[in-house]
């Protein structure tokens, strides 16, 4: 079939659901901080905002106009600004707080474990690059119990650099010894990995959960990851 022999994963919302991850960490939140007395209700609205706001920061923080101690705070002081709470060091103490508590949960979008199973047992070498923290990022691959299935894993913070920058790219390729044509980038972020991935001249995979529209010309197109057996 294909070439590849190093598929080179996304984490966050490709393998690892953060979203219901981020969703049952704010429910210990919202009670821990007693953020229904503090009248940032209903607990819903206060969920739909952080992810926006996560959202806008993450993409400010791709681009470089931010550091990643900015993104890690102000996601949730903006989330508290929408509910009329300028509290700096509530926003801190919850984002502390929200660091330690998400990184344990284990939700995985469906087939992961099943489709990694298989790409092992064909032989292919499994990598991760991610722009997500590296003790947070650990600790979900850990806590999931998905760490067994990579041989490597890169991420902004050890490579010194960002996807969809050329550099982590490189990085990831010299790391694993793998070249150019026998790799391939597999995720859900249309700019940090299937643009990241053109920029490099790599192959890859749009992994698309919510079925999302897109100018961009990845080289495959799924909706679930069980379509990866089609590929692979």
């Amino acid at each position: 079939m294909s070439g590849y022999k190093h598929l080179f994963f996304d984490l966050d919302h490709t393998l690892w659901d953060f979203d219901s991850n981020a969703k049952d960490a704010l429910t210990e939140i919202y009670t821990l901080f007693n953020l229904e007395e503090k009248k940032i209700v209903p607990f819903e609205d206060f969920y739909t905002q952080y992810l926006y706001h996560n959202n806008l920061l993450w993409d400010r923080y791709h681009k470089g106009f931010i550091t990643s101690e900015e993104l890690k705070w102000k996601r949730m002081w903006r989330t508290l600004l929408d509910f009329k709470l300028g509290d700096e060091k509530l926003a801190r103490d919850i984002s502390s707080t929200f660091l330690t508590i998400l990184p344990v949960k284990k939700k995985l979008f469906p087939y992961t474990t099943e489709i990694l199973d298989y790409l092992i047992a064909k032989d292919y070498t499994l990598h991760l690059i991610t722009n997500g923290f590296e003790k947070v990022q650990w600790s979900k691959i850990n806590n999931s119990g998905i760490d067994k299935y990579f041989t490597h894993v890169i991420t902004s913070e050890s490579s010194n650099s960002l996807k969809p920058k050329k550099q982590i790219f490189d990085y990831a390729l010299q790391t694993a010894g793998a070249t150019i044509k026998e790799s391939i980038m597999l995720g859900d972020n249309l700019e940090a990995d299937i643009q990241g991935a053109i920029n490099a001249g790599m192959d890859c995979v749009f992994v698309n959960h919510i079925n999302a529209t897109t100018i961009l010309r990845p080289t495959y197109t799924i909706k679930h990851l069980k379509e990866l057996e089609s590929i692979f």
